[in-house]
């Protein structure tokens, strides 16, 4: 059962929302760990925390996972109460809004807890305890996804996490507007967005992230998103990426967190 308290963990956050905004995250989560899901006996739950002013990333975050599983369900979890009231219209069969907060006040344990643009508004120091505590939540082989997006979901980074902590970086985007790979540095969860100075490795990978979009230039007159596979192929012979082709096309990006860790790099 979830800890029964009387005041939620956490602060309100702006509530910026928007639909769609968070297809990219959603769609990784169901394509890479959708077949987690379908390996459940029981009905995978998942929880969108901090959903912020309107629910549409708890009703599109359902009907995305409902693709690889046709029995999950959702709640979305809001810490200002008038947010959860204005979204209880929107609720339905496995689709509930309740209040609270890092607490995660659900009953049982989670598959999947997704908390996009929340840990952004918090002190970098802050990042790890609300991570332990999230994790902490979590079901035998859980998952939590936190990160960042710009407004309309063309630009995210994410972070995925087991009940063991920190797995993978994952860089998505819209390819037609990249100008250049680090573009994507100022939408780094709170985690990494401040490493991003010589020294650390999460600078190093962008570094090189740039390095190798350049030299793939030739590939443009293809389309950006063979200049995409082409550069990625090219960081894979230096970082550890944890993704292939298929997750490429996608615009996407995956290495992992171990080398990209705060901590110092190249």
């Amino acid at each position: 059962m979830a800890p029964r308290i009387t005041r939620p963990v956490g602060t309100t956050t702006r509530g910026t929302t928007h639909p769609n905004r968070l297809r990219r995250m959603d769609r990784w989560i169901a394509a890479v760990h959708g077949p987690a899901l379908l390996r459940a006996a029981a009905a995978p739950v998942a929880v969108d925390l901090g959903y912020g002013a309107a629910p549409w990333t708890a009703v599109e975050l359902l009907a995305r996972l409902r693709t690889a599983d046709p029995r999950a369900r959702v709640v979305g979890v809001e810490i200002e109460p008038a947010r959860v009231a204005a979204a209880q219209p929107y609720a339905r069969e496995g689709l509930t809004f309740v209040h609270g907060g890092f607490e995660v006040p659900v009953d049982g344990a989670p598959a999947l807890i997704r908390a996009a643009n929340v840990l952004r508004q918090y002190d970098e120091g802050e990042v790890a305890a609300v991570w332990e505590r999230l994790c902490a939540r979590l079901a035998p082989g859980g998952l939590l996804v936190e990160g960042t997006c710009d407004e309309i979901g063309r630009r995210h980074v994410w972070v995925a996490l087991g009940p063991e902590g920190p797995r993978t970086v994952t860089f998505a985007t819209r390819l037609g507007s990249l100008e250049r790979p680090s573009d994507l540095a100022e939408r780094l969860p709170k985690a990494l967005i401040h490493r991003n100075v010589p020294g650390e490795r999460v600078h190093a990978f962008l570094r090189d992230f740039d390095r190798a979009w350049a030299a793939a230039s030739p590939y443009a007159s293809l389309g950006a998103r063979q200049r995409w596979i082409a550069t990625a192929r090219a960081l894979a012979e230096d970082w550890p990426l944890a993704d292939g082709r298929r997750r490429w096309r996608q615009g996407e990006l995956t290495v992992e967190w171990s080398a990209l860790a705060p901590g110092g790099g190249s």
